[in-house]
C-alpha cells in the first residue's frame, strides 16, 4: 500500500535495531484518513472470505481493526490484557509474549463474543514473531470459529511471524512489509528484492 510505505518513510524512526516507532500515525496520534484507507484495504483483500467478526488486541491494533470491520459491515471484537470488572462471563484466554515490551500478558475475550458460527478476520498493528496472531488464533479455536485469514499493517519480514503463520496455513496480507531496520534506515521488502 504505497500511502502507507510513504507515510513510514517520512515518519517512522528506528530507535533500536528491530524496533519501528510509528507513533506518529499508528498507535500514540493516529492519522485516521490513514486508517481508512487501511481499513478499505484490508476490505478488499478479505471481503470473499466473509468475516463474520474481526478481532484484535488492543490497544494498537484497534484503530485500523475498527476501520476494517466498518469496511467489512461486521463487529470488532478486542482481545483484551486484563480483564475488566466489567467481564461478568466466562472467558477464552490465551497467553502472548511480547518481545517489544519483555512481558507475558494473557489476553482474554468473553465467550459470548464469539461463537462456531464466526469467520473471524485476524487485523493486528505489526507483526515479528508472531505472538499476537497465534494468541489470537488459539482464542478463536477455543470458541470453535474458522481464522479466515490475518491482516497486518507493518510485518518485520526480517523476524519470523510471517514465515510462521504463513506456514501454518494462514493467509497473512501485510501492508508494509519491512525488510531490515538495519543501520537506523528503513528499507522495505521490495527494495531488497529488486
Amino acid at each position: 500500500m504505497r500511502e502507507l510505505l510513504e507515510k513510514i518513510a517520512a515518519e517512522g524512526e528506528v530507535v533500536a535495531d528491530g524496533v519501528l516507532k510509528v507513533d506518529r500515525f499508528l498507535n500514540h496520534q493516529v492519522d485516521p484518513h490513514l486508517m481508512k484507507r487501511i481499513g478499505e484495504e484490508f476490505a478488499a483483500q478479505f471481503h470473499r472470505e466473509r468475516p463474520t467478526k474481526v478481532l484484535t488486541l488492543e490497544s494498537s491494533g484497534i484503530s485500523p481493526a475498527l476501520m476494517a470491520a466498518y469496511e467489512l459491515g461486521v463487529p470488532l471484537v478486542v482481545a483484551r490484557k486484563r480483564r475488566p470488572l466489567t467481564m461478568t462471563s466466562e472467558v477464552y484466554c490465551a497467553e502472548v509474549y511480547s518481545f517489544t515490551k519483555k512481558e507475558t500478558n494473557e489476553i482474554i475475550v468473553s465467550r459470548p463474543l464469539l461463537d462456531s458460527s464466526d469467520r473471524v478476520l485476524i487485523i493486528d498493528d505489526f507483526l515479528a514473531n508472531g505472538q499476537a496472531a497465534l494468541g489470537m488464533v488459539e482464542v478463536v479455536r477455543q470458541a470453535g470459529a474458522d481464522v479466515v485469514g490475518i491482516g497486518i499493517v507493518i510485518e518485520k519480514a526480517f523476524q519470523d511471524g510471517g514465515r510462521l503463520l504463513r506456514s501454518q496455513g494462514f493467509r497473512v496480507v501485510s501492508l508494509a512489509r519491512i525488510a531490515s531496520l538495519s543501520d537506523g534506515v528503513i528499507r522495505f521488502h521490495e527494495e531488497v528484492m529488486s
